[in-house]
């Protein structure tokens, strides 16, 4: 089986969010399966940087427009995945991958219709004849029209099916009736049932409508989808495909995330790290028992020093590790936090936004001095450590695909506090704590709970130890994908 996957940005090349984390692991994860795999994505600024030896594969011509662009396609070094970069300056040589200063490319339609179509003439040209092309997110909407549409007659990509994985329904790609002649679709494709979205024309819609199999990112937002609250205007859609559309909960990059032998950490710890640090919190504080191994102390001691915060191992340490948006519930983690802080507590956040948010978090720092460190940007090191010194993760987003934090701080030892929606639902249960609602009040709750359980050590210890005794891996999401490729051999969804 040879699949070719298609993808706006991955790890380790360029990076946004979660997106890269899956197209940079999961591509691996298969080839591990026994999966013949490639994976094709633009060769942005940071993608070059981080390119090392390359050659080109093959110089390009692309129909866009009404005209042809010539790029070419390089190829990463040797691998267990086919790593290919789609070459055009003129489109990708950008400081953003997507735009910059919180404002979107005026050119994102063109960009990526671009690197659509570069992507199927790249299969013909290089001769991967890919029995599956899987496409992931807005981005790349528009490869299963063009297999659908302009190449349904084309013996060079005749075995091809497609899968499209939505990895993130809020962001959809639409774009002006007027951008179908870029694209060079056939102006019959712009109907209500195919290609238009409320007068628009959306790329995502287009992988929804077009693609022979639909995927997202965890069980419980594939049902979510579905309805009106999360459908994001395309849940009748997702409906009528309903039988075509699977949830496959992410999985984590093992080597990655992994504390024994994390550098970024003052020492390195795992599942093993039995040995006990004790103490005592003043009667009435939040920690009033605590045990934990030495890795973890360590990294708790170094970050409360780093960051200016008392040092005090009893004291609550809740991490946010988050984009500042309306999505990840930023308002709803500050009103949760507060009542603790009074007890004891303490709170960190890392992440950058909307500019409305930013400044509410460092006013509420500001407010707690000693207590909440706010931190604008990211740093990589700065996020391993607030994973690893954190007794609690805070996430409680208004709705999430599947989410990586919450994962990434098991992984770490740290217990994570999340609202029950999408890929949270499946994955912070048993050893975490869920709110059952969507409100300040819920998380609140669900963050007093967790509290509690912190001043008991060793309800506390378990429910560490279980976070990190849980696997996180790949192994699991790739053998499900093989299984769904397989089930395109054997009932395919004809193309129109």
């Amino acid at each position: 089986m040879r699949v070719v996957h298609a993808a706006s940005e991955a790890v380790p090349f360029a990076k946004t969010g979660g997106l890269a984390d899956v197209a940079g692991a999961l591509p691996k994860a298969l080839a591990a399966q026994g999966v013949q795999t490639s994976l094709f994505i633009p060769c942005h600024r940071s993608a070059r940087r981080a390119l090392g030896p390359a050659r080109q594969a093959v110089r390009l011509p692309v129909p866009l427009g009404g005209a042809t662009v010539e790029c070419a396609v390089l190829r990463a070094g040797e691998g267990a995945v086919d790593v290919y970069l789609v070459d055009y300056p003129a489109f990708f040589d950008r400081p953003g991958l997507y735009g910059e200063d919180g404002k979107d490319y005026p050119d994102n339609a063109e960009r990526f219709a671009f690197f659509a179509r570069a992507v199927v003439e790249a299969c013909r040209a290089l001769s991967l004849a890919p029995d599956v092309l899987h496409c992931h997110d807005w981005q790349t909407g528009l490869i299963p029209a063009y297999l659908s549409t302009l190449y349904r007659d084309d013996l060079a990509l005749a075995r091809a099916r497609t899968v499209f994985t939505i990895h993130n329904l809020a962001y959809q790609g639409v774009f002006p009736k007027e951008t179908m002649a870029v694209t060079g679709l056939p102006a019959a494709e712009f109907s209500p049932e195919l290609l238009e979205y409320w007068g628009k024309l959306s790329y995502l819609k287009a992988g929804l409508v077009y693609a022979d199999l639909i995927t997202t990112v965890s069980e419980t937002y594939a049902r979510e989808i579905q309805t009106a609250e999360f459908g994001c205007g395309l849940d009748g859609l997702l409906r009528k495909r309903t039988a075509d559309l699977h949830g496959v909960r992410n999985g984590l990059d093992l080597e990655l995330w992994d504390p024994s032998r994390d550098e970024s950490l003052p020492k390195p710890y795992g599942a093993a790290d039995r040995a006990l640090s004790r103490g005592s919190a003043a009667s009435g504080s939040v920690g009033a028992a605590f045990e934990v191994g030495p890795g973890k102390a360590a990294a708790k001691a170094a970050l409360q020093e780093a960051l200016g915060l008392e040092r005090r191992p009893d004291a609550f340490l809740v991490g946010s590790v988050t984009r500042l948006d309306a999505q990840k519930g930023v308002d709803l983690a500050l009103a949760a936090v507060e009542p603790l802080l009074a007890r004891g507590a303490q709170y960190v956040l890392l992440g950058s936004g909307d500019p409305a948010l930013e400044r509410a978090a460092e006013a509420f720092a500001a407010r707690h001095p000693g207590a909440v460190r706010v931190t604008r940007g990211f740093d990589d090191g700065l996020a391993r450590r607030i994973y690893a010194a954190c007794d609690a993760f805070l996430m409680p987003s208004r709705f999430e695909p599947c989410g990586l934090g919450q994962l990434i701080a098991m992984r770490y030892g740290t217990v994570p506090v999340a609202t029950r929606t999408g890929g949270l639902a499946d994955t912070v249960p048993p050893y975490g704590f869920l709110a059952q609602r969507v409100d300040a009040a819920s998380v609140a709750a669900a963050l007093a709970e967790a509290a509690a359980a912190f001043s008991d050590a060793r309800v506390w210890s378990k429910r560490r130890a279980g976070c990190m005794g849980l696997d996180w891996g790949w192994v699991p999401a790739a053998r499900r994908m093989r299984e769904l490729y397989d089930l395109l051999g054997v009932r395919v969804v004809g193309r129109r």
